[in-house]
């Protein structure tokens, strides 16, 4: 893809984009692909190239390791809702003139038939709840469950890929599952458990949208917690090939 020497891609993962963007980048033999996940899930499905798991210690710990491992360009493929990476790699992309691509897969969007409430945060979903339903299927992730602690009168299924820690609410029934999801395994879902609200973080992922399609057949109201804000001044991708593209041009 390039020319000259070796040129080493970090890429800040943990996505489905993500894997496949280091499976494209790890079979050019001009590049040297690392995946740095997180480590918040227990057993995480790994990317094609070299793996790092764990935190950098803030802006300036990645701004360090980028100069120390002589890094060329720096990709953010990491969730939607994972914020704080995205800032941080921002600063540390500036500080040390690594060019920054962000990789944000296409949000959802409400369809004829969907009843959507959208909020801005966990908070103000939790407040939205009384007034929506008494059995909520909460598919926000194992984190954040502290939001929703208080509603000691609504009964939840919490869905996530590794069990969640309290605080939580004190009826909840925890399932451990991974996507992707299907509407039939959805809409049966919902009925076994009598469902009557769904709460989902709009993660815009294919894998999990079969809710959403459930939900609307069942006539469910569903309250999505928007994203934040994505750093200003940073070019935005929608999926791996985009990606691929902005690094042939930035490398050339």
């Amino acid at each position: 893809m390039v020319n000259g020497a070796v040129r080493h891609i970090l890429i800040l993962g943990g996505t489905t984009e993500a894997r496949r963007l280091a499976a494209d980048l790890a079979a050019d033999p001009a590049l040297r692909v690392t995946s740095s996940l997180a480590g918040r899930v227990a057993e995480p499905r790994l990317p094609a190239g070299r793996v790092r798991i764990g935190g950098f210690g803030g802006p300036e710990g990645l701004a360090r390791w980028l100069r120390e491992q002589q890094v060329d360009a720096l990709i953010d493929a990491t969730h939607p809702f994972a914020g704080t990476i995205s800032f941080n790699a921002a600063r540390a992309a500036a500080a040390v003139r690594v060019p920054l691509l962000a990789v944000r897969r296409p949000g959802w969007v409400a369809g004829p038939g969907d009843d959507w409430h959208p909020v801005g945060s966990l908070a103000e979903a939790a407040d939205a709840l009384p007034a929506l339903g008494e059995r909520v299927f909460l598919t926000t992730g194992r984190m954040g469950l502290a939001a929703f602690a208080h509603l000691e009168d609504r009964w939840f299924l919490v869905r996530s890929v590794d069990a969640p820690e309290p605080p939580m609410p004190p009826r909840t029934e925890i399932l451990l599952d991974r996507g992707p999801f299907t509407p039939e395994g959805e809409a049966d879902l919902l009925r076994r458990h009598r469902i009557d609200v769904l709460v989902t973080k709009d993660s815009g992922a294919a894998a999990t949208s079969a809710k959403l399609t459930a939900a609307r057949e069942a006539g469910i109201p569903v309250v999505v917690v928007q994203r934040p804000p994505t750093p200003s001044g940073v070019p935005v991708a929608t999926g791996p090939a985009e990606a691929v593209e902005w690094l042939t041009r930035t490398l050339g």
